[in-house]
């Protein structure tokens, strides 16, 4: 397959500053209507690159996730929020951006150009072959993604991506490869759109249907989520009332002093 970066070719629509506001949401919101569907057909490489992160998560191994600019960004975000979602250690799943944590803000100018330091950020974290990177880059051309991925599957590391241009350098490059292929951006070239949306889709479906393979989820609740504030505390409290016949001031107790749902739930019915 021949690679044409679709991402970047011209929109369909001219004249972008001459359209009304309300032109400007409808037309970008039917262009977004197009994305569950692009990522619909890569159901089959998603479930794969999956399938592989659970197997090595199983033996005690990390997902990371290499990016730079935007995609970096999305990588950084799903990471973040697996902590408090699922009750992973922080270092069960790591987002590295192109740059370091002060491109999560600001743009570091030439970052992305390097092909040689993803793989000495990874070495960080004392990268190993029970772990799973995942390199994540709209274009599929991105230098920093291309090359940490080349330095993993020299060191026997499984590798993935999230492209949104099929056949793209990365993808090649990848063991387990995702296209997302959503065509040229309403504003062409502006990856942070349909890319960027695509890309977010697959990664939430990434992280959470690993954790749900790891038992972090229980029916469908997150029994294992940090109580880092009140809201989940009161979430939390109304689970366990969900699961054993206890009043709200008694599932309260038992979440305080057993810091979890889950363990709540287990101590309460290990007494029985």
């Amino acid at each position: 397959m021949t690679f044409i970066k679709t991402t970047e070719q011209s929109s369909k629509y001219e004249h972008l500053e001459k359209m009304s506001v309300t032109e400007l949401l409808t037309n970008i919101n039917n262009e977004d209507k197009t994305v569950p569907l692009a990522v619909e057909k890569a159901l089959p490489q998603i479930e794969t690159l999956v399938t592989q992160i659970v197997a090595k998560m199983k033996q005690g191994g990390r997902l990371f996730y290499i990016g730079a600019g935007t995609s970096g960004r999305l990588g950084v975000v799903d990471a973040s929020e697996c902590p408090p979602t699922f009750g992973v250690p922080f270092d069960l799943v790591v987002g590295i951006i192109a740059g370091g944590d002060k491109a999560i803000r600001k743009a570091v100018e030439n970052a992305e150009d390097n092909a040689t330091q993803a793989w000495i950020d990874l070495q960080e974290f004392n990268i190993n072959e029970n772990d799973v990177v995942v390199g994540i880059a709209a274009s599929g051309t991105t230098p920093y993604v291309i090359g940490g991925l080349e330095a993993c599957n020299k060191n026997n590391i499984i590798t993935g991506s999230i492209s949104c241009n099929a056949a793209s350098p990365l993808s090649q490059k990848a063991q387990f490869p995702i296209d997302v292929v959503v065509g040229p951006e309403f504003v062409t070239g502006s990856s942070r759109m349909k890319a960027g949306t695509a890309q977010k889709l697959v990664l939430n479906m990434i992280s959470t249907a690993t954790m749900i393979q790891l038992g972090k989820v229980k029916g469908n609740k997150m029994v294992d989520m940090q109580l880092s504030n009140n809201k989940l505390v009161d979430r939390g409290t109304k689970m366990i009332m969900g699961e054993i016949p206890v009043s709200y001031e008694e599932a309260a107790q038992l979440l305080k002093e057993h810091g979890s749902v889950r363990k709540a739930v287990d101590f309460y019915n290990s007494k029985l």
